[in-house]
């Protein structure tokens, strides 16, 4: 199996320590003695620093199972998300590892170009089977409830705001006043549980789907990996990859998905109302046809 995170890599890289060339033990007393500035540097420059050729770097990648050295870099890259949740400490980290400030224009750019791409790749991520499953739950709930926590507050917030103006009720569990628990116990038989999370998945979250899934609660995640703690335990899970620049990720995914559903169920709840209505496309459009 891949190795998902830097624990893991670390824990495999001290296992095999011994057996490894001289080399890529140099290497390897780099990598993990400098973990933040192997989260943003380039190969070349990582190589001078731990005086081994850049192809040594990436054959050390290729000895873990990398397709190259810039998967590898991810791991490092999400430690230091984890670890300096700070953005004033994660601007301090790159101009550390880089040497770079970059300017306004070009942070952007940076930006827009990153963010650009994962929207054009989010259509062939999105199975269109779990997309009409997640819209049939979402549909068949008396009351909708969403949960976001931290960086996934604003996507739970604009689904609940969306779902207000397309007549569908819903409700936004906000936690506020650290009530996260009672809010969830709040949730009928009859309702779904829309649940939107990121690694390292907040524990709020986890306890919410959990929560659901035990009680048979219909239960829709929007996360980040088919192997996250949520995803396991869900009805259906949308799996979006978000922007990421400088150790800084995007929302941008999330939130086109977020508006699909709410837009989707919108249309389905007309039609349901004036199925004759010549503006509305018939329910199988848009759905990929069988193969004659």
């Amino acid at each position: 199996m891949p190795i998902e995170d830097f624990a893991a890599l670390e824990r495999q890289i001290t296992e095999v320590y011994a057996s490894l060339s001289r080399r890529l033990q140099q290497t390897a007393r780099f990598l993990l003695d400098n973990p933040r500035e192997v989260a943003f540097a380039t190969v070349a420059k990582l190589a001078e620093q731990a005086g081994v050729t850049p192809s040594t770097l990436i054959r050390f990648a290729n000895s873990f199972g990398f397709t190259g050295f810039s998967e590898m870099q991810e791991l490092f890259r999400a430690r230091l998300v984890n670890e300096l949740p700070n953005y004033a400490e994660r601007i301090r980290a790159v101009r550390v590892a880089t040497g770079e400030t970059p300017d306004s224009t070009q942070l952007l750019w940076e930006f827009a170009e990153a963010n650009r791409q994962v929207l054009e790749a989010l259509p062939g991520r999105i199975d269109p089977a779990d997309l009409e499953r997640a819209l049939d739950l979402l549909e068949g709930a008396e009351i909708v409830y969403a949960l976001g926590a931290r960086r996934s507050f604003v996507v739970a917030s604009y689904i609940t705001y969306a779902l207000h103006h397309i007549d569908k009720r819903a409700a936004l569990i906000d936690g506020l006043g650290g009530m996260h628990g009672e809010q969830v116990k709040s949730i009928g038989a009859r309702d779904a549980l829309l649940v939107v999370s990121f690694s390292p998945y907040a524990e709020e979250s986890r306890r919410a789907a959990d929560d659901a899934s035990e009680r048979g609660i219909p239960l829709v995640v929007i996360t980040d990996s088919s192997l996250s703690p949520l995803a396991r335990v869900a009805d259906v899970a949308l799996v979006v990859q978000e922007a990421e620049v400088k150790s800084f990720r995007g929302l941008s995914a999330s939130l086109c998905l977020a508006q699909t559903l709410a837009i989707a169920l919108g249309m389905r709840q007309v039609r349901q109302r004036d199925p004759a209505d010549p503006a509305l496309p018939p329910p199988d459009s848009g759905r990929p046809t069988a193969e004659r």
